[in-house]
């Protein structure tokens, strides 16, 4: 019954809703977002994350750049991105089983609480002069624990709370309010630490470190925001738990069922294979690689490296858009159109690499983001659709793996790689990616992706 309601729902007579009665569909209708933001608990969702979003993008700016002024070594950065992405993929799956098992919002209170106390104490120390590497190291495992937890739980709860006639446009504006953050968020992180960056950092650390703890402790006040907006929410016990009745539904079985579901299902066993490789060849270039551009290539130094990812968040946001403007491509074409739009990633990764200008390199990375904005909204209300209630987290925690499981990796391959030859690093990722998605787009089932969902485990027919 709930397959049939589904396929129904994102089948190939999806357009009744638009040309019922002569009425446009809520999603399509100028009233939809209105409608979304008059929904207390979604609007406390994203005025939290919104003003969270923003203090990632300091975080995401200050964190690289203390590494690199502090050992100026790309490889020592690489290295405390990894650490933090070890336990981030360790723990993904077991974060998307207990937002199924308990509530996102539970979950993304908890890690928020904890990443704000981490966040905060890391500010203290580079305001101190009292940061050391290992500090980092260890910082930067503890991180990505509570980030595996989080991140599933952020991606699963706009389903709980909006009606599925509204979730395009309730993920366009959480995308959208992203994107807005990662438009302003870099350039602004980057100004401070370039400003602030000429005061005289103690004897004990090169650091010039005013700037850096500033941006650190602005994003642990985010934490609290997002924390604080969590806790106002008023979440009906339908919504607020999802309990396994089972007690043989142990953890482990809970992370099992997600991965069956996943392999049994040819399109979505090839487009998470697909994210995974794609994301091992880029995702090093990008949080290694674009730093030390900023640093040994282009005159502006921290300010090009948030010009930079301000041109991706800007055309993040106008992909968004576009993602909520145009018609949705078709069932039986929208893989080729996903696959071609996202091997213009590649192919803006391997232009990097070649250019030495400031303005020529954003205007790169904003056409980047325009592919990745207009992907990302696309693909992920498909799989929400696609995917039952009862399997959301750890839907939600298996695409978060494919796409963050590898950059440990990523990001050790960039740092011992890029001292030999920074070029060679950007054209050989971005192209091999582009590669790696034009042959998958060889396989019917991305070419495809068909609208039937996946069913609950054990669900009636």
């Amino acid at each position: 019954m709930l397959a049939n309601e589904m396929d129904k729902e994102i089948g190939e007579k999806r357009t009744t809703q638009e040309t019922r009665a002569g009425r446009p569909s809520p999603e399509r209708s100028g009233s939809a977002l209105g409608a979304l933001i008059r929904q207390r608990n979604f609007r406390l969702l994203w005025i939290g994350e919104g003003v969270s979003l923003l203090g990632d993008q300091f975080y995401l700016i200050a964190m690289p750049w203390l590494v690199l002024q502090l050992t100026g070594s790309a490889l020592a950065m690489g290295t405390v991105l990894a650490l933090a992405g070890i336990p981030r993929a360790l723990f993904m799956l077991v974060g998307g089983a207990l937002t199924d098992r308990f509530s996102p919002r539970s979950v993304m209170l908890a890690s928020n609480l904890i990443r704000m106390i981490l966040v905060g104490l890391l500010a203290v120390l580079v305001l101190d002069g009292e940061v050391a590497l290992w500090m980092l190291y260890a910082f930067a495992l503890l991180f990505g624990l509570g980030d595996a937890f989080f991140y599933p739980a952020q991606t699963a709860i706009v389903p709980k709370l909006v009606k599925n006639q509204g979730l395009q446009s309730a993920n366009a504006l959480m995308q959208g309010t992203m994107q807005v953050s990662l438009f302003a968020g870099p350039a602004l992180a980057g100004a401070i630490i370039a400003l602030l960056g000429s005061a005289q950092a103690p004897d004990i650390s090169p650091v010039n470190n005013l700037g850096i703890g500033l941006a650190l402790g602005f994003d642990a006040l985010t934490f609290l925001i997002s924390a604080l907006t969590l806790r106002l929410m008023r979440v009906p016990s339908s919504v607020g738990s999802n309990q396994l009745q089972s007690d043989e539904n142990s953890l482990i079985a809970s992370i099992r069922e997600g991965l069956s579901v996943v392999w049994n299902d040819a399109a979505l066993r090839a487009f998470f294979v697909m994210i995974a490789l794609a994301n091992l060849l880029v995702n090093g270039p990008i949080s290694v690689g674009i730093p030390v551009l900023a640093d040994t290539r282009f005159p502006e130094g921290a300010a090009a490296f948030g010009i930079l990812m301000s041109a991706f968040g800007g055309g993040s946001l106008l992909g968004t858009l576009l993602a909520g403007a145009l018609p949705r491509p078709t069932a039986r074409s929208m893989g080729v159109v996903l696959g071609v739009i996202w091997s213009g990633l590649g192919l803006g990764i391997l232009a990097l690499g070649l250019i030495a200008s400031t303005p020529l390199a954003a205007l790169v990375t904003g056409l980047m983001g325009v592919a990745d904005g207009y992907v990302v909204i696309l693909f992920i209300t498909w799989l929400q659709r696609r995917t039952p209630e009862a399997l959301l987290g750890r839907m939600m925690s298996l695409l978060m793996f494919a796409s963050a499981g590898l950059l440990p990796l990523s990001n050790l391959l960039t740092g011992a790689l890029i001292n030999l030859n920074v070029a060679a690093v950007f054209v050989g990722g971005g192209g091999l990616m582009a590669l790696v998605v034009f042959i998958f787009l060889l396989n019917p089932s991305v070419r495809a992706m068909e609208p039937a969902p996946v069913p609950a485990p054990g669900a009636a027919d």
